[in-house]
């Protein structure tokens, strides 16, 4: 594999909410990926990190703490305007993580739209978007069932809270894939049943290396 020595490598989790994104994260965090070691970045879970005060001191102001707060109770996606929020906490996760050159930065939960990804260029190369496919319904029922193990305790899994957040992914994220693919990026498309498990994605993640990442 080739390599920015600027920026480091990076894979984005793509796909709805429900579809297990975070427990593949953790997946590949804890087993790697073609050799690499992985870091898994959870914004959703840094953003509720953020606004409940929780991340190293001084990093957020009080104001966007409480711009966060707002954010995760309407369920909005953070816009340009406000990415350099989102860059203290990836900067900040890349100094704590101490990532190498033999490292991808998993990236779930950001970009979710094209905006995002723009601004997302300088910091990180993105190697691969995995593209965790899931139709409505099986988003739904995965949630149901808490088919990846993740959903205890998430307050904003009401179904018309749920079917919010399929929708902004329709028209907001999902255009992602084309962007990517217009830079290069190669895309993995991986399918995600109802009750398709982490272990299983990463089985077909690790069977599809290619040197040209």
């Amino acid at each position: 594999m080739t390599r920015d020595n600027r920026r480091p490598a990076a894979l984005l989790l793509l796909g709805p909410t429900g579809a297990g994104k975070t427990p593949l994260g953790m997946e590949l965090e804890h087993r790697g990926l073609w050799g690499w070691r992985c870091v898994h970045f959870d914004f959703g879970a840094n953003l509720r990190r953020g606004a409940a005060g929780q991340l190293p001191d001084g990093l957020l102001t009080d104001g966007e703490r409480r711009f966060l707060a707002g954010v995760l109770e309407s369920g909005a996606l953070l816009e340009d305007a406000h990415f350099p929020i989102a860059e203290k906490i990836v900067r900040s996760f890349l100094q704590e993580r101490r990532v190498d050159d033999r490292t991808f930065v998993v990236m779930n939960g950001l970009p979710r739209h094209v905006g995002q990804a723009r601004a997302l260029l300088p910091l990180l190369s993105m190697r691969a978007v995995i593209d965790m496919t899931c139709d409505a319904p099986t988003a739904l029922e995965r949630i149901r069932t808490d088919a990846g193990g993740d959903r205890a305790g998430r307050a904003d899994d009401d179904p018309d809270a749920v079917r919010k957040r399929l929708e902004i992914y329709r028209e907001r994220t999902t255009p992602l894939v084309a962007f990517y693919r217009d830079l290069g990026v190669r895309i993995l498309e991986v399918p995600v049943g109802a009750a398709t498990a982490a272990a299983e994605l990463w089985a077909l993640l690790q069977d599809r290396r290619d040197a040209d990442l």
